[in-house]
């Protein structure tokens, strides 16, 4: 049963806790080979919504998916020895999640992780309509981060990457993004990942800013014209946050990083096009709910979180489309090891836009997730995330519209 929770009063439904969650991912898989093709669900708004509230539809949907895909060169049997050796091969792997990528049907796909762009996944995905913007990570790093966006329903107007790397000369110049290591490291993703973060005396000391912050995570953002859609630009931007659970201030430090980017990036687009514009940010945060990257990321939005006394303006109130419409996923990465949410859609609260159905994510007694992933029924250790959005217009609201929007409404 959903419960009343948070300062809103939102609808929101318990999450059950990770160890019951992480129980059914240790249990024996399925041995059924046929994929898993989630469904979007419809958004319906309650029987007592506020009568101040008007919203008319320009009729125009467009449809959101993030998904961090599992880049092949992270794919040993060593890192999942849970997973079928046939699940984690190339050639099945790319060919199930092209698969998943075509079931989704997908406006707009932003995908973490993605490396064998060049060689498979532009060349494959564009073939289904879409053109793409690509940034590989820093350094030696082999993945990425990419969009892919359909060509019948937005036209690229400008991009930009975000090399986190670049926070060290940020710093430098004096902007204030304090890095200090953190005393209570939020629970995060297995260890996995190739880029450990430094030992003392291997790339220089972990506990100078200007080897600490080098993780060589990046993030690209597109202002894209929908079609049809006039004197308006959508703002896409897709991440992937650092993953370690003991440099929580890094990742602190990337989010706000972030943030202050796509201010500046919405500004230049606002002033050179002359139109209004919405922000929806997706990406893998690496951070779960309730720790201190998701709540700076929502801290903004003051119709879900009250301004705390002597807390820092963001350049950009978001607030999570998930948790607005009735709860965080109970996880969206799963393996024996660990299970919980890391995978973010966030929305500016601008007035122009509302999700009107969700991607449904799997429960943790589902079938398809019993033992852990990667499996026949997902190719990556994470799931797809995705909404459907329409954009209105006439709206009788406050500044925060789409965040009291968003409260009045709930799960169908």
């Amino acid at each position: 049963m959903p419960v009343k929770i948070g300062f809103s009063g939102t609808t929101q439904f318990p999450r059950p806790g990770v160890f019951s969650v992480r129980r059914f991912c240790k249990l024996k898989m399925s041995k059924v080979t046929e994929p898993s093709f989630p469904k979007f669900l419809p958004v319906v708004k309650k029987e007592e919504e506020s009568s101040s509230i008007s919203i008319t539809t320009d009729g125009l949907k467009f449809r959101v998916v993030s998904y961090n895909i599992l880049a092949q060169c992270f794919v040993k049997s060593s890192y999942f020895p849970h997973s079928p050796s046939p699940c984690l091969r190339w050639k099945a792997r790319s060919q199930a999640t092209l698969l998943t990528l075509k079931s989704l049907k997908a406006d707009f796909l932003c995908l973490q992780e993605l490396d064998e762009y060049d060689s498979f996944y532009k060349g494959n995905i564009e073939r289904l309509g879409y053109s793409s913007i690509y940034i590989q990570r820093s350094g030696q790093k082999r993945d990425g981060c990419g969009i892919f966006y359909k060509c019948n329903c937005a036209e690229l107007v400008l991009k930009e990457t975000i090399e986190y790397n670049d926070l060290v000369d940020y710093v430098q110049d004096g902007n204030a993004l304090s890095v200090n290591k953190s005393e209570d490291a939020p629970v995060d993703e297995n260890t996995r990942k190739d880029d450990s973060p430094p030992k003392k005396g291997s790339r220089g000391d972990p506990n100078d800013p200007r080897v600490r912050l080098k993780r060589d995570c990046v993030g690209i953002m597109g202002a894209f014209k929908i079609k049809d859609l006039h004197q308006h630009l959508i703002i896409v931007a897709n991440t992937h946050i650092y993953w370690d659970p003991e440099w929580a201030d890094v990742k602190l430090a990337q989010a706000k990083y972030l943030l202050s980017r796509l201010a500046q990036f919405k500004a230049v687009i606002s002033n050179k096009f002359g139109c209004t514009t919405s922000v929806i940010v997706c990406g893998d945060f690496n951070s779960t709910p309730g720790d201190k990257v998701y709540e700076y990321l929502v801290s903004g939005n003051s119709a879900i979180i009250p301004p705390k006394e002597n807390s820092e303006e963001l350049p950009i109130p978001l607030c999570s489309v998930y948790a607005s419409i009735g709860g965080e996923p109970s996880f969206t990465n799963c393996t024996p090891d660990f299970t919980d949410t890391l995978d973010y859609i966030f929305i500016s609260p601008s007035g122009h836009l509302k999700p009107v159905s969700f991607l449904e994510l799997p429960g943790p007694e589902s079938p398809d997730v019993v033992g852990g992933l990667p499996n026949y029924h997902h190719p990556s250790d994470h799931l797809p995330i995705g909404a459907d959005f329409e954009v209105t217009r006439n709206l009788k609201l406050e500044p925060e519209s789409v965040a009291t929007s968003l409260n009045e409404l709930k799960l169908t």
